[in-house]
């Protein structure tokens, strides 16, 4: 009965070691996985195909209303007794309003979007947007709402005088687009379309920062311009 008892108390404590040990050994290699430092994921390579497929980025539109106005007088120079005259005629004057319509929008073409314009400090990130565009898609000329005066001795406005007006007229719209606010929309929208796929790769809104390369100023207009607009 001894030997019986005293066999049951050291199979108590070769179970306790046993336990101990695998508790022990269990312990260590929990210890082990949870020291092990996670790989860093390089989400870059990714963010920029993303942002790449966003291809022309149409960022802000206008829908402008410009009338161009011209007036001219008949005159009448010459020398008289060794005397210059400039004589107004009467009713020699040619006066007209022409009302344009035209459409104007704002973008940002990703197409070579690379690292180059990414800078990342830490959880902090800095895309930089390629240069912004602004393309007239649409100018005409609303016929039915022209106002013209044309006097007795004057003829016509022909189509090559027309013409040459609603050019001036689409000059005049592109040069008022520093006042429009359209590149600091465009600006703005691109923002609001990045932000939202930048966050789901793990940053937060307030490390985002989206700008462009530089403050654009009436100097850079002829460069933001596009092409199109200006060849039409």
């Amino acid at each position: 009965m001894e030997f019986f008892y005293y066999f049951c108390i050291r199979m108590k404590q070769t179970i306790c070691y046993i336990s101990l040990m695998l508790l022990l050994l269990t312990a260590c290699g929990g210890n082990k996985k949870a020291g092990r430092k996670a790989e860093p994921l390089d989400t870059i390579p990714m963010m920029v195909m993303q942002i790449q497929k966003c291809s022309k980025l149409y960022t802000a539109e206008y829908h402008l209303h410009k009338i161009v106005t011209h007036d001219d007088q008949m005159r009448l120079k010459g020398t008289f007794l060794a005397q210059k005259f400039d004589i107004t005629l009467p009713f020699g004057n040619r006066r007209i309003a022409i009302p344009m319509k035209a459409t104007m929008k704002a973008y940002i073409d990703f197409s070579d979007f690379s690292e180059k314009n990414v800078r990342r400090r830490g959880k902090k990130i800095e895309i930089l947007l390629p240069d912004p565009k602004v393309e007239l898609t649409s100018s005409k000329i609303d016929h039915q709402e022209i106002k013209k005066q044309v006097s007795i001795l004057r003829g016509n406005f022909t189509d090559e005088e027309m013409s040459n007006y609603e050019k001036q007229g689409r000059a005049a719209i592109l040069n008022d687009i520093p006042k429009l606010g359209i590149i600091g929309m465009a600006q703005e929208n691109a923002a609001n379309t990045l932000i939202p796929m930048i966050k789901q790769m793990g940053y937060e809104e307030k490390d985002i920062t989206i700008t462009f390369r530089k403050q654009f100023t009436l100097d850079d207009l002829p460069t933001l311009l596009d092409a199109k607009s200006i060849a039409r």
